[in-house]
């Protein structure tokens, strides 16, 4: 169902993404390396989990935010490890199979010690389950969070990748990320300094619908539960909530469940409103000055010196090039973009949560 508000599991549920499916379907069956990038809320995780679901083969999905979260800032190796271990013995969260029983392939047959297991040594065992199960793909969900891996900041993790990516032709990799500069810096293809320096990868990119698809999904997801739902109040939701699938699927879901337009809307923006401040604290953990940034343009303020007076008024001097800093890590994290020389927010939910 479109309007239902947990992940998808199914094409079915998809609406209007096979060009993005078969691209992570071929990444997975072809590339060593895939990377699929979008901004939040627009469904990678959707397409992530209904592409491990028809995948020949292992999937092992691990959302690296909730583990960064569940280590209070860190992500330990050991973790991850054992993260794993937890997958294929049915004890994790999620685990892809491709209809294949784990008794079946012996995996009996393999220890997975969290404390004494590296990570070379687990792909390596993964690589051998493989020659059994076919193909096994790791999957991580915000794979930009990884950069908090072990002490040097995720690079032994990228160290086994490498490693994997020349000697274990039996695994493959999926990175996904809504802060999608921090996710190219941290895996690093084109750094000379990075483990995977050079390596050939498969990238796709999920982006908002257009109006006109926007508009159809609504259509789309209220015929489904038999709704008639006048155009005017479509198009409005739309006015409201761009193109972004999340935000879409839940004024969908809350007007199917109220029967009201403002109702709905008023609780899609309550819940976003919740979701965004809880983004925003985090955010501020790295530098209180990168709401102050976000206000800024929030009110109006799109120019680079506006945007500065702003800061200023409101915390004290910032050098030219900290603020630059910060506009850039903002464009990186994928909250603002940059356009004739104007810096605009995203997600229009993003920009009416700041104006309170």
């Amino acid at each position: 169902m479109l309007f239902d508000p947990r992940p998808k599991n199914s094409r079915e549920e998809i609406f209007d993404r096979e060009t993005e499916l078969n691209l992570l379907a071929k990444g997975l069956k072809e590339y060593p390396i895939t990377v699929l990038i979008g901004i939040r809320r627009v469904g990678k995780s959707s397409l992530l989990r209904v592409v491990l679901n028809e995948f020949d083969g292992l999937g092992l999905y691990l959302d690296a935010r909730r583990l960064y979260a569940a280590g209070g800032g860190t992500i330990s190796p050991v973790v991850l490890v054992d993260e794993i271990r937890k997958i294929l013995l049915g004890k994790g969260r999620f685990g892809f199979l491709g209809g294949i029983k784990l008794d079946s392939i012996n995996l009996g047959g393999i220890t997975i010690k969290p404390r004494e297991t590296n990570i070379i040594d687990l792909f390596e065992l993964l690589n051998g389950l493989g020659e059994k199960a076919g193909r096994v793909i790791i999957a991580f969900d915000e794979a930009q969070y990884l950069r908090f891996c072990g002490p040097r900041g995720g690079k032994d993790l990228l160290a086994g990748i490498a490693y994997a990516y020349d000697s274990l032709p039996n695994l493959g990799f999926v990175f996904t990320g809504s802060e999608v500069g921090l996710l190219h810096d941290f895996i690093g293809i084109d750094d000379y300094s990075s483990p995977l320096f050079g390596r050939v990868y498969e990238e796709v990119e999920v982006r908002p619908f257009n109006r006109e698809l926007s508009e159809e999904f609504l259509r789309s997801g209220f015929r489904e539960v038999d709704m008639k739902v006048p155009e005017e109040e479509i198009k409005r939701a739309v006015d409201e909530l761009d193109g972004i699938p999340g935000w879409l699927v839940e004024f969908g879901f809350n007007y199917w469940k109220s029967g009201s337009f403002e109702r709905a809307i008023e609780r899609t923006v309550e819940r976003a409103r919740t979701m965004i401040r809880e983004e925003l604290l985090e955010l501020e953990k790295r530098s209180p000055r990168y709401s102050l940034v976000l206000q800024a343009i929030a009110i109006g303020l799109h120019r680079w010196k506006n945007i500065k007076d702003y800061v200023e008024a409101k915390s004290g001097p910032i050098t030219n090039a900290r603020l630059s800093t910060l506009l850039k890590n903002l464009e990186k994290m994928g909250w603002i973009k940059k356009e004739n020389g104007k810096y605009l927010i995203i997600d229009p939910l993003v920009e009416r949560v700041l104006k309170g």
